[in-house]
């Protein structure tokens, strides 16, 4: 099995970041805790206790928070850490999200880690509250805090390359886009799958739909409406489907599998080809856009077990192997991953630059 885009050892800061939404158990805030106290890691290393606020959807969906899992059990194993995981659900608010993420922080989980944007807000206010805890957010919302790392991703450019593969893939000129939630982060998915269809040829139709609008993030984790959306495209000629939509996205796998030989779906973060649960489906996964959330947790908690904690805005990309498509099922054709490789690096050059908006 080959994954295109695993991480360089590089990590290059610019300029700013946060993504955030949970999943998993409820940590229980200790009184003992004062404000700015929490002191299980940070300058000195040695992490003992780590705290990890999942996206809607959580750990189990297959995609976004289970890549984040994956960084999270490699850096366990290897130091020995306890963990406390939460789960964000549909419909939270800040005030919620504050509350687990300072419990986490009271309780003496350092470092925190908050996985999805919705965080943001939340997060600001708690890193100011306890500065001598080191927090990290995954995606795009900038906390520009000292305590804080943010770490962002170019999800545009594997969108770009994986609408390449589809272009050179479909027999109808028809494909289609599901995005979880009709946001500035989900049209950067959109923006860059567009380009790269129509970077092949402009005549083919993209058929889009979002599952939810802000601030509603059901649509993070809604395996029947991917489901229903995939199939509705399918009837309308489309027979390649790539769905940024979390675990609705497997609703999507499913629905295309279903339809039968010549129907193919793109993954979304994680190589869902890989993924245990759709191990039913993966003979429709064409390829998977890669957002390796895995390594950037990874790279995250090691600074902070070295006494060098990463802050401010770590980008991932192309050029550092952040991002990437994955080829684990051995159906691009050799002709498609030479020029799927040939655009990486005119995007890494810059001759091409992907939009980030559609």
């Amino acid at each position: 099995m080959r994954r295109i885009g695993r991480f360089a050892a590089a990590v290059v800061c610019v300029g700013g970041l946060a993504l955030a939404t949970a999943c998993g158990s409820t940590s229980t805030s200790s009184q003992a805790h004062k404000s700015g106290s929490s002191s299980s890691a940070g300058k000195s290393g040695k992490i003992t206790k780590v705290g990890m606020a999942y996206d809607v959807g959580g750990r189990g969906d297959q995609s976004f928070n289970d890549s984040a899992a994956r960084g999270l059990d490699k850096a366990k194993s290897q130091y020995g850490f306890t963990v406390s995981e939460q789960s964000a659900q549909n419909g939270e608010t800040d005030a919620i999200r504050e509350q687990r993420l300072e419990q986490l922080a009271a309780g003496g989980y350092n470092p925190v880690i908050a996985i999805g944007y919705t965080y943001a807000p939340a997060l600001g206010k708690v890193a100011k509250k306890y500065p001598n805890t080191e927090f990290a957010i995954v995606d795009d919302s900038t906390v520009q805090l000292k305590n804080v790392a943010d770490l962002m991703f170019t999800e545009q450019q594997s969108s770009y390359l994986v609408g390449m593969a589809a272009a050179l893939t479909t027999k109808t000129n028809k494909v289609g886009f599901i995005g979880g939630v009709d946001n500035a982060l989900i049209h950067k998915f959109d923006a860059g799958f567009t380009a790269g269809v129509h970077h092949i040829n402009p005549k083919i139709t993209v058929i889009k739909k979002y599952l939810s609008e802000p601030p509603d993030t059901s649509g993070y984790a809604n395996p029947t409406g991917g489901k229903n959306t995939a199939n509705g495209m399918l009837s309308q000629g489309a027979d390649v489907i790539y769905s940024a939509a979390g675990s609705s996205g497997t609703g999507a796998i499913q629905a295309v599998h279903a339809a039968g030989k010549g129907k193919w779906a793109i993954g979304v973060d994680s190589d869902q080809y890989q993924q245990k649960a759709l191990a039913a489906d993966k003979s429709s996964i064409l390829t998977s856009a890669l957002k390796n959330v895995d390594s950037a947790v990874y790279l995250f908690l090691k600074s902070v077990q070295d006494g060098k904690p990463l802050s401010g805005t770590q980008r991932f990309n192309l050029t550092n192997n952040g991002v990437g498509y994955a080829t684990s099922g051995n159906f691009l054709t050799s002709a498609v991953q030479t020029k799927l490789k040939a655009a990486e690096q005119d995007i890494i050059s810059g001759k091409i630059t992907v939009p980030t908006t559609p």
